[in-house]
């Protein structure tokens, strides 16, 4: 089904596929004059992702890249928090299109006028800088760049991480919103070379599969053991052909899940036939492989093997074939229910093989919705299963028991044209309950199911908590990740597990009509057009940041929490859901950091903060003069030379999310450093750069044996960032001795380097701010 292959391969006139272990030096030569190419050209340039992105290259060192993007965009739990910062560093106006999204707070149900605050803010923003602003319910974020953004050869960056756009043939990148920032004031995305990954389809998916089981398969082949990691996927193959647009957008935008930097997809007439439908012609270019290219691995997928999927709970690897399931649902949903027992105890576990009746699995709710469910062929193909179903006699509408079906289009424009082709009234006849365009089931802030319901959703993610529960308060709930196909077919089944194979309907191709007049008539089109007069409308809600110090001579680190979990999500770090709503209040939003994970996090982290605020005040605390006591010979003088700060342990943290704000909470509760075994994502150890956080990581043979209240002390923290140096000495001060340690700090930038050392990436360009004005 899936195959993935860890050596290198040539790609030869978009047909052929060569082992680069079995081919000799004088053979590739010799393929290099057949193709035209000189002798030293460098193969991997042949990609279509070095193709791309060395048009948008502007370093000359060899190696390293330093990336200009053509266009931004970010959603309303985002864009308040990049726009202030980008104003400290000085921002007059924004130099390319930056779209403002409002799909996640779209209800404005939380808070009072907190996220209403956020909408007039962005559209005043809009107006005063020259931006793109994209009301509540017109459409989610990728959505709206997908019909009004993309274009082939093109790069975006955008402040989700589920920013990808490979199959429009534009490479989309997620990132932190620091990374927003440093385009905004006109510097660049800096990254080493990335290694590609040739993605290899062929054949034709089974009637019945959807892009979400294709997705869901590939995932569980790579995420586990790093296959993507930081590397980009060039999908290529005459499966490609198979494939109808919306099909490869939905494995596209899953694409995130793997942990992969990017994606991008070979172009042909379907894509072309996309840009003519949005009314934009222009943004169609071919896009292919060059007759001769290297790719550092391959994944081969035959999509004639794929089966539904569903995905359990707590991550979207964690899949399996519905059949599969369904011949051993007992020892499944009992290794899931284990997991939520490990972690968050016994008495919160969550209950599974309840749901099991007989040969069947008894699901409570399906969603269809946001940037990889809500798409035009996924709800046509859901109507198509319910209504051959209910031609049957068992099927009789949703019905009124426990199990409930919701559909979210993806954008008014798809919404509009599922009106006129009259599917929304099919769905609705049948019972299901059609809404806007809105990001909320899943993310935590709509349709959140009841405590230890198990939900079945074409979304992207079924991270711990991130459909909204409280584990807090007692709650916990299941999501499993299936395709829009299997999940009509669930429903049309009564709730019971079924797989869209069994049913063995045929699905129809509808054809699409995009109506741009539904923008044209509602969104702020103010790119190039800024109204320097225009006032910020500022909410209370809406605060500056708080000082964030440069960085000390030495540091005295505080362990808050330790989290030996494999992976760490940025959910954990900083919750999603009605919690967003608080991202545009620095200090109110720090108060849920960890929250879910280590309920005392904040309290501890404030603690020691406050050591650090008395230190800063003239008033040494005498508890860490005598802990310098221990490791200096002068701590009276250290003193003055050593900040205090917490410091978080997690084995492999930062998957998931792009979201800056689990990085900079921690910063605003007086956070320095995570010390790590690896980061999950690029995205995340770049947050934590920007937000003045020392990524530390530890050797792979280190026992991490040390607990909350433990201390670390970094000697001469300042002067070895500053240097370059990457093997950092520390001490460890436990209850009962002191032990050595060393930290990694590797692979920083310049940059990066000196971000650290101002203390933040705000601070950075503040002061080349007051450098330039005092020229």
């Amino acid at each position: 089904m899936i195959e993935c292959i860890d050596k290198g391969f040539y790609y030869s006139e978009g047909t052929q596929i060569i082992d680069a272990q079995s081919i000799s030096e004088a053979e590739i030569s010799a393929l290099k004059r057949r193709n035209g190419l000189p002798e030293n050209k460098n193969l991997r340039e042949n990609t279509m992702t070095y193709q791309i992105m060395m048009a948008h290259n502007l370093s000359a060192v060899p190696g390293k890249m330093r990336i200009k993007f053509d266009a931004l965009i970010s959603h309303d739990i985002t864009y308040v928090g990049i726009i202030q910062s980008a104003r400290v560093g000085g921002l007059t106006k924004f130099p390319v299109p930056y779209a403002l999204t409002n799909c996640h707070n779209s209800l404005c149900a939380v808070g009072g006028t907190i996220n209403e605050d956020d909408h007039v803010y962005g559209l005043s923003a809009a107006r005063k800088f020259g931006g793109i602003y994209v009301p509540a319910n017109q459409a989610v974020i990728h959505q709206y760049a997908r019909e009004m953004m993309t274009g082939c050869g093109k790069m975006l960056l955008g402040s989700d991480s589920h920013t990808r756009y490979g199959a429009m043939g534009t490479m989309g990148i997620g990132e932190g919103g620091p990374e927003l920032v440093k385009q905004l004031l006109s510097n660049t995305y800096d990254i080493d070379n990335p290694p590609v990954v040739m993605v290899y389809l062929e054949n034709e998916p089974k009637n019945g599969v959807g892009p979400h089981d294709v997705a869901l398969a590939l995932v569980k082949a790579v995420f586990g053991n790093g296959f993507v990691k930081n590397k980009v996927l060039e999908f290529v193959g005459p499966g490609i052909k198979k494939l109808p647009m919306d099909f490869r957008i939905g494995i596209d935008v899953m694409t995130t899940e793997t942990a992969c930097l990017s994606s991008i997809w070979e172009i042909d007439e379907e894509v072309e036939a996309y840009y003519e439908t949005h009314a934009r012609p222009e943004a169609y270019q071919p896009l292919h492989p060059g007759s001769l290219a290297f790719y550092d691995s391959m994944i081969r997928i035959d999509l004639s093997e794929i089966e539904p999927m569903i995905a359990l709970p707590f991550h979207p690897s964690n899949a399996y074939s519905i059949h599969e399931l369904l011949e051993n649902p007992g020892d499944i949903l009992r290794s899931v229910e284990i997991e939520s027992a490990k972690n968050f105890g016994d008495n919160l576990q969550l209950k599974l093989t309840n749901k099991v009746q007989g040969n069947h699995i008894l699901t409570d709710q399906g969603i269809i919705a946001g940037c990889s469910g809500g798409m035009f062929d996924n709800i046509c193909a859901a109507a198509d299963i319910l209504d051959h179903s209910s031609s049957s006699e068992r099927f009789d509408g949703i019905g009124n028991s426990y199990f409930s079906l919701s559909v979210y289009p993806s954008s008014m424009p798809v919404s509009a044209a599922l009106m006129e082709n009259g599917v929304l009234l099919r769905l609705q006849k049948a019972g299901v309950v059609t809404k806007m365009a809105f990001c909320g089931p899943c993310f935590g802030a709509g349709d959140v199911p009841a405590n230890h319901a198990l939900s079945i959703r074409h979304t992207t993610r079924n991270f711990p908590n991130r459909e909204g529960s409280k584990p807090d308060q007692g709650q916990i709930t299941g999501v499993a990740l299936m395709d829009a196909r299997s999940i009509a077919a669930t429903a049309a089944n009564g709730g019971f597990l079924t797989a869209a194979t069994d049913l063995e309907i045929p699905l129809q191709k509808m054809k699409y009509h995009f109506d741009k007049g539904i923008y044209q008539k509602r969104v702020y089109f103010g790119f190039d057009k800024p109204i320097a007069t225009e006032s910020l409308r500022m909410g209370p809600n809406i605060t500056d940041w708080p000082t964030i110090y440069p960085l000390a001579e030495n540091l005295l680190l505080v362990l808050t929490a330790v989290i030996k979990d494999a992976v760490t999500t940025t959910d954990e770090l900083i919750p999603s859901g009605e919690t967003s709503s608080y991202r545009s209040n620095p200090q109110k939003l720090a108060e849920f950091a960890l929250s879910r994970r280590v309920p005392s996090y904040v309290r501890d982290s404030k603690r020691v903060q406050q050591l650090e605020l008395n230190r800063l005040a003239g008033n040494p605390p005498e508890e860490i003069l005598a802990v310098l006591r221990l490791v200096t010979e002068n701590p009276d003088q250290a003193i003055s030379k050593t900040a205090i700060g917490s410091v978080i342990f997690a084995n492999k943290p930062g998957d998931g999310s792009a979201r800056e704000q689990a990085a900079s909470s921690q910063k605003v509760l007086g956070g320095y450093a995570n010390i790590a075994r690896e980061y999950a994502t690029k995205r995340y150890r770049s947050n934590c750069i920007n937000w003045g956080i020392l990524p530390f990581t530890i050797g792979s043979e280190v026992e991490f044996d040390y607990k909350s209240g433990d201390m670390i002390y970094v000697p001469n923290i300042r002067e070895a960032i500053q240097n370059g140096v990457e093997k950092i000495p520390a001490k460890i001060i436990t209850q009962t001795d002191i032990q050595e340690i060393i930290l990694y700090c590797s692979g920083l930038t310049v940059d990066e380097r000196q971000i650290i050392l101002d203390g933040c990436l705000m601070n950075f360009y503040a002061s080349k701010k007051d450098l330039a004005s005092e020229k």
